[in-house]
């Protein structure tokens, strides 16, 4: 049985926890040109190992080598004399264990000794690196063959190193834990004493490199402590709200509540005379909110004073163009229009009007779910610092090379002239896929001599994020004469920030779009225009779409008098080509569904009586490339108090690359996907956040977390897929139909602390 507690020290929530706020610099270590080299292709999945060759500083570098002397074996890889590897991870570390994932790919192809390898962040250099961004569990797919490429390279330039001065056919040497072994002469050198000798050998063909099967691996797949645990848990400087620099200031900035007003004035000469204020001024920025709105930059010795002087900020707003969005009226709006279909169809597949009048039985429901904020433990923050023409920043960002355009486009520079440091992020959950805070101090720095460092507080936080959006949904199911899925009607009201597309992550989601196998089916779409950002929110659409799918199917289930896992099977194996994916590099499978759900169902114990009030739910989804069945289980009491007696989470994500980390992720995401189910919700009123802190926005207390929580994985060949994600979306589903297993009362509305639910200690 898995405690949650027991592997708590790997997820967000707790490393996120031990920030403070400490006087070191935590840059991470920057490889100078000498140690990067001409690119062997350098995309997604390309070999970007990069040997450099032709530098004769380097070879005379590596000619005087003494011991402790690093040689580059490749852009992610360097070896010293004393067989220290170091390995550089070239995504940023948000708390999902990429930093130690990627080390452990590389090092299984390397055959290098675990115990001696060193994890540092490489710094942002696309060219070098490829895609440099964390978000949507895409981490590990896109760099799975170029990390293990750089491996194997790196390994086969080591072996024929030792073939040359051995005088022996490199086939017959064998690599273990950073040494070298040649049986028939009994030779063997370690990785250490031949990298001199390596770098000097010609860059391995892709092609031709042998990459390990899954019964080769040696590291992939087993448990390990995340690299950086020891640093984060005796509070060490690594995130970016912990960056100091030699003479640095520090800024606050302050936009408009309702999103889109602009500066028309502030008390300049008011905010200027505050104790430790050095400057205040107005920027108008870009305008544009995933890069620098307008707002007003205050600049203090420290940051205490720049945050008291933040709060007698008087500023004229001009909100002729700001947000007057309303909550409220959007879910008022929604119920009136829900039962009147959009005159043109997204999909219509079948015949669904004739399978209706021909259903047995038929069922409609209402479902809604509402908008929310990321509320990552580390609020915004940039240390930026304008000096000889460049503009060097300490960003804690989830897609730096993504925001490279934006943030040059901020400072007025071009973006060979922005250079970024990679530090450690204190929770990101794709809050940090934009990057407006960065943006914000490469606008302020233009107006600052020496670095400047731009904190956020945690309203700022709340009042400036961008939500997840909320979404209603109208569903009609049909029931054929045996009890299956006939037909599925669903219209879905959601928003447009342009009149034309739905906003950030307002879409019915792909994933959706295919795993409902209806043979009649027909969707529509009604956007609300909304002002208010949205983007991506942990399991992108998903992470609510997939409770009202899943609990309406639960209510057809029970329509039908089945099983309800015995409908869910059917369902989603029902040959109905039209919702293949049309993306043949989706790799979703009605069989690895099956598998999950069967498993889960197994594990959770299906089918058992339950004592009275209590009850077991079961959902499952397809989100970020990854299968995934949860069940929940549970009692509810006379006053609504719901005790979770255990979540049972069955995944098929490829194979596993960190067994640790990957069960702390599943129960990571779980515990979050339950958090959010019954407690969290933005409010919306002209245009103005209303829950600006956590008192108002009560995410889940260590005393409520569930205690039980059991991951299990069906491992196979396929390609992996990230952790952060796939165990999120399902939860809320398994919880509402475990509720109403336990109650007979159907939960169709989130959050549960709306309908009167709390849990119960």
């Amino acid at each position: 049985m898995a405690n949650i507690q027991s592997n708590f020290a790997q997820s967000d929530a707790y490393l996120s926890a031990l920030i403070r706020e400490v006087h070191a610099t935590p840059v991470a270590p920057v490889i100078g040109r000498r140690g990067f080299f001409k690119l062997a292709g350098a995309g997604a999945a390309g070999l970007v190992l990069g040997f450099q060759l032709g530098d004769a500083a380097f070879a005379a570098e590596n000619d005087a080598a003494a011991d402790g002397a690093i040689q580059t074996m490749n852009a992610f890889i360097r070896v010293a004399s004393n067989n220290t590897i170091t390995i550089y991870s070239k995504c940023p570390e948000i708390g999902q264990g990429i930093k130690t994932s990627f080390g452990v790919i590389i090092a299984d192809e390397l055959d290098a000794d675990w115990n001696h390898v060193v994890m540092e962040q490489a710094d942002i250099n696309p060219k070098v690196y490829g895609s440099q961004g964390a978000g949507g569990s895409t981490s590990i797919p896109r760099a799975w063959d170029q990390l293990r490429q750089a491996g194997a390279g790196a390994k086969a330039m080591l072996i024929a190193a030792a073939a040359k001065q051995w005088e022996v056919d490199p086939r017959q040497i064998t690599a273990r834990d950073s040494v070298l072994t040649h049986a028939a002469s009994g030779k063997s050198a370690t990785y250490g004493s031949l990298a001199a000798e390596a770098a000097k050998m010609p860059v391995p063909d892709a092609k031709g490199l042998k990459l390990k099967t899954r019964a080769e691996y040696r590291l992939i797949g087993k448990g390990f402590h995340g690299v950086d645990d020891p640093k984060v848990v005796t509070g060490q400087p690594l995130f970016g709200i912990d960056v100091q620099r030699p003479g640095m200031v520090y800024a606050t900035y302050t936009k408009c509540p309702a999103a889109g007003g602009k500066v028309r004035s502030f008390n300049v000469d008011e905010i200027k005379a505050e104790r430790g204020v050095i400057d205040a001024f107005a920027l108008t920025g870009t305008g544009l909110m995933a890069e620098a709105m307008p707002g007003v930059a205050i600049i203090a010795k420290d940051t205490w004073s720049a945050f008291q002087a933040q709060k007698k900020l008087k500023v004229d707003w001009d909100l002729s163009e700001a947000s007057q969005d309303s909550t409220s009226r959007f879910s008022e709006e929604a119920k009136k229009i829900a039962m009147s279909f959009p005159q043109k169809a997204d999909e219509n597949i079948g015949d669904v009007d004739k399978a209706f009048a021909a259903a047995a039985k038929t069922v409609e429901a209402y479902y809604e779910y509402p908008f929310a904020a990321h509320a990552p433990l580390e609020p915004m923050n940039t240390t930026a610092h304008w000096h000889d023409g460049i503009v060097e920043m300490w960003v804690p960002t989830q897609q730096p090379d993504r925001g490279l355009p934006s943030i040059a486009k901020a400072a007025g520079l071009p973006e060979d002239k922005i250079v970024l440091h990679q530090t450690r992020v204190g929770g990101g959950f794709g809050r940090r896929l934009v990057n407006d805070y960065a943006c914000e101090a490469a606008a302020i720095s233009r107006k600052v001599d020496g670095p400047v460092k731009l904190q956020w507080t945690r309203e700022d936080d709340f009042a400036h994020d961008f939500y997840r959006p909320a979404g209603y949904h109208q569903f009609k199911g049909a029931i054929d004469g045996n009890g299956r899925l006939d037909a599925w009607r669903e219209h879905f009201i959601t928003f447009t920030a342009d009149g034309k597309k739905e906003a950030s992550g307002a879409n019915l989601t792909d994933n959706i779009k295919f795993s409902i196998k209806a043979p009649n089916l027909r969707r529509g779409t009604t956007m609300f225009p909304l002002r208010i950002p949205t983007g991506a929110w942990r399991a992108p659409g998903d992470n609510a779409q997939v409770f009202a799918e899943q609990c309406f199917m639960h209510e057809m289930s029970s329509v039908a008098g089945r099983d309800h896992v015995e409908f869910l099977l059917e369902a989603v194996n029902r040959d109905v080509p039209e919702l293949a994916p049309k993306d043949k590099s989706v790799n979703f499978s009605p069989k690895r569904v099956s598998d999950v759900i069967k498993m889960c169902a197994d594990k959770a114990g299906w089918g058992k009586t339950a004592p009275k009030g209590s009850g077991l739910g079961l959902a499952w989804c397809y989100s970020h490339a990854g299968h995934v069945a949860q069940a929940v289980e549970l009692s509810v009491d006379a006053n609504k108090r719901i005790k979770i007696e255990r979540i049972v989470v069955v995944l098929d994500v490829g194979p596993i690359i960190d067994m640790t980390g990957s069960q702390a992720q599943a129960q990571g995401a779980s515990t979050d996907a339950l958090s959010t189910a019954m407690g969290l919700k933005i409010n919306i009123e002209n245009g103005r956040i209303k829950e600006l802190n956590y008192n108002a926005y009560p995410v889940l207390r260590m005393p409520f977390a569930p205690m039980t929580i059991d991951a299990y994985f069906i491992q196979s060949d396929n390609p992996p897929t990230g952790m952060g994600e796939p165990a999120f979306p399902a939860l809320a589903a398994a919880l509402g139909n475990a509720i109403f297993a336990a109650t007979g009362e159907r939960v169709r509305r989130l959050p549960l602390r709306d309908l009167g639910y709390s849990l119960a200690i």
